[in-house]
């Protein structure tokens, strides 16, 4: 046992123990029945609990696995059977080190948040809008797959059947582990996807190249008082909601169009038939806008490294090509390629998502060591 390493060890769990603190002062704060008459505190509070909750198991596991390897060093140098168990119990203790290690890392604030996440078709015509559908159905098949609860905010379908533009709310069930809310795996999907494919109005056999725009934000906690809007910075517009080919879907004036005057942000939805749906629709997307707007300017401001989420559906500016003849899928910011594109779209996103996690987790690493260093 190197002193080197039982000194990282002991690093780790003075690091954790003021987390561990608070976790047990959550705890006992759960009992008290003036949270519970609270409910957005009492949301706030089981959260942060549960979000504690890998970081004590594991600061548990490490505590337990030195005392185990210092136990196991004395009694080596009396009998020699420890001595055989020593390697066992050390690849334990080094096992149990990493894993606080990394729930230690600087960490999204905002990762044990449900997300929105919207698709827009972008360069391509009617071939793009075939392709945010597609982009659409997958993210909806990768929700299912994993046990989300979605919601369509809103959709507008092209001439063709596929999407001008659509956003989705996406709900974990229950606490979610760290790593595993819908923000914290959809976050890196922001940006323009690009596909290569023979499209359904070539009589030609030609392939082309057209791209669709997907734009994923936290989502806004009900009772959540982050963002407050004036209701004189808003201007909200009425007209009738409308299909593909203009064809009109009701025949009352129930679609809204909120513009945000300061910023310029404007929102539409028409997916419900009743107004007040759609305007409370369009005032939660809104709120996740102006918030991850706000974020991004303050992460800007602080020179925070980031990546950032491409909103112009511009060829030149993409994160992913979906190559149909191919059957390949690659992310230009990772190097993860797969040929395996059909099952992609059919929902299983989990090798290329978790590509962008793992590089992400090594900057963060290397963000980490930085600042140990400075």
């Amino acid at each position: 046992m190197s002193d080197h390493t039982t000194e990282a060890a002991h690093a780790l769990l003075a690091s954790a123990a003021p987390l561990v603190a608070e976790h047990a002062e959550l705890e006992r704060s759960m009992a008290d029945p003036e949270l519970h008459a609270d409910q957005s505190a009492l949301r706030r509070t089981t959260k942060r609990y549960a979000a504690l909750g890998p970081v004590v198991a594991a600061y548990r596991a490490l505590a337990a696995a030195r005392a185990d390897l210092a136990a196991a060093h004395e009694l080596a140098g009396e009998d020699p059977d420890f001595a055989a168990e020593l390697p066992a119990i050390e690849a334990v203790s080094a096992l149990a080190q990493s894993r606080l290690h990394t729930l230690l890392l600087p960490r999204d604030p905002d990762d044990d948040r449900d997300a929105i996440l919207e698709v827009k078709a972008g360069e391509g015509g009617d071939e793009s809008a075939l392709f945010a559908g597609d982009l659409l159905r997958m993210y909806l098949r990768y929700a299912e797959r994993r046990g989300w609860k979605t919601e369509v905010l809103d959709e507008t379908q092209s001439d063709l059947g596929g999407v001008k533009e659509a956003r989705i709310a996406l709900r974990a069930k229950g606490t979610p582990d760290i790593g595993e809310a819908p923000w914290a795996r959809l976050k890196f999907e922001g940006g323009v996807h690009r596909v290569q494919r023979v499209p359904v109005t070539e009589s030609q056999g030609r392939i082309h190249t057209s791209a669709a725009g997907v734009l994923v934000m936290p989502d806004i906690d009900e009772g959540d008082d982050e963002v407050e809007i004036a209701p004189a910075d808003l201007r909200i517009d009425v007209y009738r909601s409308s299909g593909p080919g203009g064809q009109s879907v009701n025949t009352t004036d129930s679609a809204v169009r909120i513009t945000h005057l300061p910023t310029g942000v404007v929102v539409s939805c028409q997916n419900e038939k009743s107004q007040l749906q759609n305007k409370e629709s369009a005032l939660r997307v809104l709120k996740a806008r102006l918030r991850q707007a706000a974020r991004e300017a303050a992460e800007a401001t602080a020179s925070a490294a980031r990546r950032s989420q491409v909103r112009t559906v511009d060829r030149s500016e993409r994160i992913r090509t979906y190559n149909f003849p191919e059957n390949r899928i690659a992310d230009h910011r990772t190097g993860f390629k797969a040929y395996n594109l059909d099952v992609v779209l059919d929902g299983e996103l989990d090798a290329v998502i978790q590509s962008c996690m793992d590089a992400d987790e090594v900057e963060r690493m290397a963000g980490a060591g930085e600042v140990g260093r400075s």
